[in-house]
């Protein structure tokens, strides 16, 4: 099963991105991303 989760800037905390993910992951998912709000790349995390 999957779930649709949100990723959210960790400079500028703009929720950009929309992927899925697997329900029973352990670990958090961190991507790098490009932010365009901020302008450069920047780590995204899934918001709560």
């Amino acid at each position: 099963m999957r779930e649709k989760v949100l990723l959210i800037c960790e400079e500028c905390l703009s929720r950009n991105y929309q992927t899925t993910i697997t329900k029973d992951r352990t670990k958090t998912l961190e991507i790098k991303k490009y932010c365009p709000k901020c302008g450069k790349h920047t780590l995204h995390k899934i918001s709560k």
